[in-house]
């Protein structure tokens, strides 16, 4: 019995370790390439290997071969020990009774690298051992022993997590009142430069990273640990481990290849940090007033700030690409193609927009807080940004522009000279031939004169727009400081013209004249406020 076990394991440690050495060495056998070389596996347990053609791939002789080890084992009367090697011309055959297993060539003993009676030996011995070892695990006393230990680490696992869920509870309430008052104050003490809420918010996310990886890795060993109970699932517990760790461990070799690059990284990041923190504290200043250009306006220091910065960064990441782990591959080429694509496809008129953005800005035609017209829409601009921009009507009503539209449409603002010299009113009424033009500038005049909010200095005036069939045109210009309260001066402004033409008899003939009416239209001075109308106080 010794002799035998001393025989099993010496073919174990010749074919083992000789089979990867020899195919690693061998550079005309591919392991990889199941036409060249298949393994024979039992239960997950790899017995030996086999060679094949183009004519017979090994793939299909491993399959028959591990059939029939399958038939050998299911059939209870025969006894693998039986299993006796035949040696013929240039193979050997592994027989038991009249049924053959498997016939080994010259080249399937290539493969290991040792000679072929030793290769029939080892591999006689392993599917004996993997025979008895395939009728163990499936006998009814073995299964009925196993779904009880099943049951057990079951219940253990289901304690395991109870208790689990109940110690990070009570860890979670612990660090809550012992940590959570200190960092309030922190907070207090900083003048609330450092924010309590993200803090804690990180510790609660560590805690709960911890404990789902906690609650991972316990059902990765119960889930191990069931699965290899039976002789079904024994191969998957066997790869289950594997499955995870396996891409970590490539993530942790990938980081390590790439470590140069990610320190160049890590580096040109700082540098490129410090260099847009050294822009911005610049433009801040000029922004504030703290330095001052001589051809350049505080307002554009942001906005070109922005640019700047767009234009650093670009530059930065146009060092860095060759850098970037995996930039080199077809897949990440592959991504940066379609991205590129769909980004300028869907982006046409997102770029246009931030295009039309900076140019308005560069080119000055209004600022926030300018009254504007674009088109019909009027109204006070409230924010200035890359894609649009938005004003406030007066009716107040929010009404978004983008830029893009704004580029392309004349824009009318009315508030570039409202303070120097101001802005200019202007209402015009036709007035017949028998009037005097001298005294209808005068009440004109006098209509701008009356009307708060409309400056004397620079004077009004009138101008005589149209000597039309029946009567005279007259425009009222006069200037305003104001351009909010526009709507309201123009008001004012038509309720003095009336007074004072009613005052002095004068009829306005616009904006229709068909023919001297027997009665001139005016509304006499005591019939100005009748109801509802009230006289003004005083």
């Amino acid at each position: 019995m010794l002799r035998s076990a001393c025989k099993l394991l010496l073919s174990l440690i010749l074919l083992c370790p000789v089979v990867s050495n020899a195919v690693a060495t061998d550079p005309s056998l591919d392991m990889g390439d199941s036409t060249l070389v298949a393994p024979v596996v039992l239960d997950g347990e790899v017995l030996f290997r086999l060679r094949g053609q183009s004519a017979i791939p090994a793939s299909y002789r491993s399959r028959q071969v591990q059939d029939r080890i399958i038939q050998l084992a299911a059939d209870a009367s025969l006894d693998p020990a039986e299993i006796r090697l035949e040696a013929l011309e240039d193979r050997v055959a592994l027989m038991v009774g009249e049924q053959r297993l498997v016939i080994l060539f010259p080249a399937d003993a290539e493969i290991e690298q040792i000679p072929l009676p030793l290769l029939a030996d080892a591999a006689r011995n392993r599917i004996v051992h993997a025979v008895e070892q395939y009728r163990a695990l499936r006998s009814t006393d073995r299964l009925l022993r196993n779904t009880g230990v099943l049951a057990v680490i079951t219940i253990l696992a289901a304690l395991l997590l109870w208790g689990i869920s109940a110690l990070f509870g009570w860890l979670n309430r612990l660090v809550e009142r012992r940590v959570k008052r200190h960092i309030k104050q922190l907070e207090q003490a900083s003048h609330r430069v450092i924010d309590a809420g993200q803090i804690w918010g990180w510790f609660g996310g560590g805690l709960r990273a911890l404990r789902a990886l906690t609650l991972f890795a316990l059902a990765l060993v119960w889930l191990e640990t069931a699965l290899g109970l039976y002789p079904w699932t024994r191969p998957l517990a066997r790869q289950l481990l594997q499955l995870v760790l396996d891409p970590v461990k490539q993530m942790a070799g990938g980081i390590i290849e790439s470590l140069p690059d990610l320190i160049f990284l890590a580096v040109l990041t700082v540098v490129i940090r410090f260099i847009l923190r050294v822009v911005r504290t610049f433009f801040d200043r000029v922004d504030r007033g703290w330095i001052r250009l001589q051809t350049f306006e505080r307002d554009l220091a942001l906005p070109t700030y922005r640019i700047i910065r767009v234009v650093i960064l670009v530059f930065a990441l146009v060092i860095a690409y060759p850098y970037i782990p995996g930039s080199d591959s077809d897949a990440f080429k592959g991504m940066s193609i379609f991205f590129g694509v769909i980004l300028s496809i869907g982006s046409s008129s997102f770029i246009a927009n931030i295009i039309a953005g900076y140019s308005l800005i560069y080119r000055r035609a209004f600022r926030e807080g300018d009254h504007i017209r674009v088109g019909e829409l009027e109204g006070e601009v409230v924010d200035m940004k890359t894609m649009n921009t938005r004003i406030r009507s007066m009716k107040n009503e929010e009404i978004n522009i983008p830029n893009s539209i704004l580029l392309g449409s004349a824009v009318i603002n009315f508030s570039s000279y409202q303070r120097d010299p101001g802005l200019i009113l202007h209402t015009e009424v036709g007035i017949g031939y028998d009037v005097s033009w001298r005294q209808v500038e005068a009440m004109l005049l006098e209509a701008a004169k009356r009307t708060d909010g409309l400056r004397q200095e620079p004077t009004p005036f009138v101008l005589q727009k149209s000597l039309g069939d029946f009567t005279v045109v007259y425009q009222l210009n006069a200037y305003c400081t104001d351009t909010s309260r526009r709507n309201a001066l123009y008001s004012s402004l038509h309720g003095h013209v009336q007074d004072v033409f009613n005052e002095y008899g004068v009829q306005i003939m616009s904006p229709n004249y068909v023919a001297d009416p027997e009665q001139s239209k005016l509304v006499p001075p005591e019939q100005w406020y009748t109801a509802p109308a009230e006289p003004p106080a005083g």
